[in-house]
């Protein structure tokens, strides 16, 4: 059997942008230190890295688009909170945040990861940008990092 697959190494030329929604800015600050983290571990040039900010989740998918059309990166990641409240707005959000960045994914056919948690308290949120749960950022990178590789390989 043939296996195709990326491997977590970038090569230094890879310009990447991270999407980071402002809202709930305590969660999502970590979250960008943990997909840079991740960058620079693997071998990416800090001058590679963009941060692009929006005011919250709802508006990563416009910012996705505008930033894929731009031609100016090889990959996103997009990374927010969305922390349920007592009305259901966190349910619109949330669903069309992540609507929004898989048609766009799929529309410019590249690595986009998907680092927005959708949590339903603060403590959650505390555990996945560093504490118990690791950082969704950090791991967000890696997947892009490894999608960049994968995408190369299919080419070819």
């Amino acid at each position: 059997m043939n296996i195709i697959e990326g491997n977590l190494a970038l090569k230094g030329s890879e310009k990447i942008a991270i999407i980071n929604a402002r809202f709930n800015h305590i969660i999502t600050d970590r979250l960008v230190e943990g997909a840079k983290d991740a960058f620079l571990r693997h071998g990416g040039k800090e001058e590679n890295l963009s941060l692009i900010l929006v005011p919250g989740a709802f508006e990563i998918p416009m910012a996705l688009q505008k930033a894929l059309e731009s031609g100016k990166f090889d990959a996103v990641v997009c990374v927010g909170a969305v922390i349920r409240g007592s009305t259901p707005h966190f349910d619109y959000v949330s669903a069309e945040t992540t609507k929004g960045v898989a048609n766009i994914t799929l529309k410019y056919a590249k690595p986009v990861t998907f680092g927005v948690l959708t949590v339903d308290n603060l403590e959650q949120a505390i555990e996945r940008a560093g504490s118990k749960a690791g950082n969704k950022g950090f791991e967000a990178m890696v997947g892009v990092i490894e999608l960049l590789s994968l995408y190369e390989n299919l080419k070819g």
